[in-house]
């Protein structure tokens, strides 16, 4: 019997994640907050948080309530959950922690919290977390020469605090408050244009490009606080893919997943 595989987080890099896995049928369900903060929601399973249901790549994701998961997967779904604590993990009855993988993808960058409970796997995406000390294995999410490695001892690279490529292909927040759209997602955006304003500041394009990804407006927004991605190629693909960055980080979960079961099975 193949374990429940739980997703903290179900931004862009996590759904890369989920996916692979669901095509090697593992049951997947995704802790979510209320209010996801995901920029890349075209290709996000946190977008179902808003819409109810999300379908990325032929794969749909469904918010459910903690009685539902279960039925869900069994439906050939992904279950999401608004659970930003992981309080499901408490849930005796409908928890083993002897069959139980946690894939962190929260992306933190900070030391998580532990975790309520010993679980058979806990693996952790990027700086922050310490394989062998706060996590059982880490997946390095830099983009890099070593993107995608799973460590099975100690950490990944420290994050550098830019973003890859062109630094100005990043939409920031010029304010508090909450952000009003002019543009869609998959809108071509000409250099200085009107993509969005949050308190009544204009956020335009950088560059003439496709607008890549902008975070949903019921988020409260802070200043300096990433909202949006804008990318100078203008192909449709990026906003229906997930990206080759999380198909890599997507690798080597997959690798850390499948050596923890033959261990396991070697122990029957």
């Amino acid at each position: 019997m193949k374990p429940l595989i739980i997703i903290r987080g179900g931004g862009d890099l996590a759904t890369g994640v989920a996916l692979r896995l669901h095509r090697l049928s593992f049951p997947i369900t995704i802790l979510e907050l209320d209010k996801p903060l995901a920029v890349r929601r075209t290709v996000s399973f946190s977008e179902a948080v808003y819409t109810g249901v999300q379908t990325v790549e032929g794969v749909s994701a469904r918010l459910v309530s903690a009685d539902q998961f279960q039925v869900t997967m069994e439906a050939g779904e992904i279950a999401v959950l608004i659970d930003p604590q992981a309080n499901i993990l408490k849930n005796q009855f409908l928890m083993s922690p002897q069959s139980t993988f946690v894939i962190d993808a929260r992306l933190l960058k900070a030391e998580p919290e532990p975790l309520y409970t010993d679980v058979a796997l806990h693996i952790g995406l990027g700086p922050g977390f310490n394989a062998g000390a706060n996590c059982h294995a880490v997946i390095e999410t830099r983009r890099s020469h070593t993107l995608g490695r799973a460590y099975w001892q100690g950490q990944t690279q420290e994050d550098s605090k830019q973003p890859d490529g062109d630094a100005r292909r990043v939409l920031r927040s010029p304010a508090n408050g909450n952000v009003i759209a002019s543009k869609e997602i998959g809108d071509f955006c000409k250099a200085g244009e009107k993509i969005a304003e949050v308190n009544g500041q204009p956020i335009v394009s950088p560059f003439d490009g496709l607008l890549r990804g902008l975070i949903h407006s019921r988020v409260e927004v802070t200043e300096g606080m990433k909202i949006g991605d804008v990318d100078s190629r203008t192909d449709p693909d990026l906003i229906r893919l997930v990206s080759d960055k999380s198909l890599a980080i997507a690798g080597g979960v997959m690798e850390v997943v499948l050596m923890k079961l033959n261990e396991l099975e070697a122990k029957l």
